[in-house]
């Protein structure tokens, strides 16, 4: 067989699987799955290391006492949003004419072989940040099987630390989201000299890493999709596990990512029965890195939650 046969089979191949999970996804009747609303507001330079430092965060001692972050803010994060958004305590650079929160509307469902979740949102009147000239929107997930017990308390913060790019010590160095477990030490500056490869390799074998996707929107164009995960930095695939489609009608966006229940290896495996952490963020007006909204930490069950993972925030049946 010659090998510009072997090459026209392959993109033979690849189309039709490209074209099968999108027909999966279309095919998907979402009027019948519950959606559930949520706030994303906007964080600012708080970070995980302001969270630990009672001086500067009132829920510090009950933080670090066992209390997750919702705990204390759910049903504030407009409010919450509104008021960070304008703080020069917390803002150093702010965008004028940012607003606080936008809403996001969550649904999940899954079939034999893929999970789905679909999100809608409408990013407002949103002033030109300037940061990312190609993309205006982007809308992400980031998710967790128990494997980072920092993000089952404060979600996405567990990865945001006083040192990343255009935090307060970033001091002009790019640095991306990490976890503190990936430090040899932290600060309250952040950490700086991360773990020997090794022991690296050995925490993202015993499953302590983030996983997220990502998908980046330009109005009538397909999204730019990529996944990867956060341990030592955020770690951009080459090939995306993840696909997405979107539209945009009136100033509203629906993006529905889905991805195989088991992407294989370095991807968090979806089961029935095992409780998940969720995050949810939106960059909007051309911003980038931390100018973004994003939510506090969220549950999800596949199928019917057990006792153990209590009342998920969001349940993903099975079509």
């Amino acid at each position: 067989m010659s090998p510009k046969f072997l090459n026209a089979t392959a993109l033979v191949a690849l189309a039709l699987a490209m074209l099968t999970q999108g027909q999966s996804a279309r095919a998907l009747d979402w009027t019948k799955v519950s959606g559930k609303d949520i706030t994303l507001f906007y964080p600012a330079q708080m970070s995980w290391e302001m969270l630990l430092t009672q001086s500067e965060h009132g829920g510090a001692e009950k933080f670090r006492d066992g209390k997750n972050c919702r705990g204390c803010h759910e049903g504030e994060e407009q409010n919450s949003g509104n008021l960070i958004v304008g703080d020069k305590s917390v803002e150093a650079t702010p965008i004028p004419g940012k607003p606080g929160s936008i809403k996001l509307n969550v649904k999940a469902a899954h079939d034999a072989e893929r999970i789905y979740f679909q999100l809608a949102f409408a990013p407002g009147a949103q002033p030109d940040a300037g940061m990312d000239k190609e993309f205006s929107t982007k809308v992400a997930i980031m998710f967790d099987d128990g494997g980072v017990a920092e993000a089952g308390r404060a979600g996405c913060w567990a990865a945001c630390h006083d040192n990343a790019t255009r935090m307060p010590s970033a001091a002009g160095k790019e640095t991306t989201k990490y976890l503190a477990r990936s430090r040899v030490s932290v600060t309250r500056k952040g950490g700086e000299e991360i773990k020997p490869a090794a022991e690296i390799d050995a925490i993202r074998a015993a499953g302590g890493f983030l996983e997220y996707w990502q998908a980046r929107l330009v109005a009538s164009a397909p999204p730019k999709v990529v996944d990867g995960t956060v341990l030592e930095k955020r770690s951009e695939r080459e090939a995306a596990a993840v696909t997405a489609e979107a539209t945009e009608s009136n100033g509203q966006w629906i993006v529905t990512f889905s991805r195989k229940l088991d992407a294989g290896a370095g991807y968090k495996a979806i089961t029935a029965g095992k409780a998940y952490t969720v995050g949810f963020s939106v960059h909007a007006g051309h911003a980038a890195h931390r100018f973004h909204y994003v939510s506090l930490e969220k549950t999800l069950a596949i199928d019917a939650p057990t006792k153990a993972s209590g009342t998920p925030d969001f349940v993903a049946a099975q079509f």
